[in-house]
């Protein structure tokens, strides 16, 4: 696997229907290195700490192949990366096949899977539609929260090496859809 894009978001005050919001997930893909920190990407906001950010959600990934079952949904968007609000675009991120625990080299960075990524209403407004929070619960294509073990530059162009594999713990996918059935989605 290697990193597609690496993208950082701005604080961004909008109106949703009458009521204020404060969201970072409208992420850009940037052409530098990003600092992959212990809580968080530097330079990237996060405006709701108690649901992002932190030791176990630092870093947020999403597969590029994913982009291809959203992209006919919603043909109107200008697509680029960072839509879903992830800080590494990936190649082939298959949250079947990634377990708790696993741990990666990516750049000077080793980062470990914490984590399934649940859709919330900032998604929706990221898209202008709320069916993709539903559509979203749908997959199994959640992306993959992180936890950095070891802080580091990421850029573009970066392998995402697998270098610990934890087959015994439940993959991403299985958190989510256990997180599904715990909402009764």
């Amino acid at each position: 696997m290697k990193i597609i894009s690496t993208n950082i978001g701005a604080r961004k005050e909008i109106d949703w229907k009458g009521t204020p919001i404060t969201t970072g997930i409208f992420k850009f893909s940037v052409d530098t290195s990003i600092f992959l920190d212990l809580e968080d990407v530097k330079g990237d906001e996060i405006s709701d700490r108690e649901n992002h950010g932190g030791v176990l959600q630092a870093i947020y990934g999403y597969s590029l192949k994913h982009y291809d079952f959203f992209k006919p949904l919603y043909p109107n968007l200008d697509w680029q990366f960072g839509m879903f609000g992830e800080n590494l675009t990936i190649d082939d991120l298959d949250e079947t096949k990634i377990h708790a625990g696993d741990t990666f080299k990516v750049g000077d960075a080793i980062i470990e899977a914490t984590l399934q990524r649940d859709p919330c209403l900032k998604l929706g407004v990221r898209f202008n539609d709320m069916k993709i929070i539903k559509q979203f619960w749908n997959t199994t294509f959640c992306g993959v929260y992180f936890k950095v073990i070891q802080p580091g530059m990421v850029v573009a162009g970066d392998v995402f090496a697998q270098i610990k594999s934890c087959p015994k713990n439940p993959t991403i996918a299985a958190l989510y859809a256990a997180r599904r059935v715990e909402k009764a989605v």
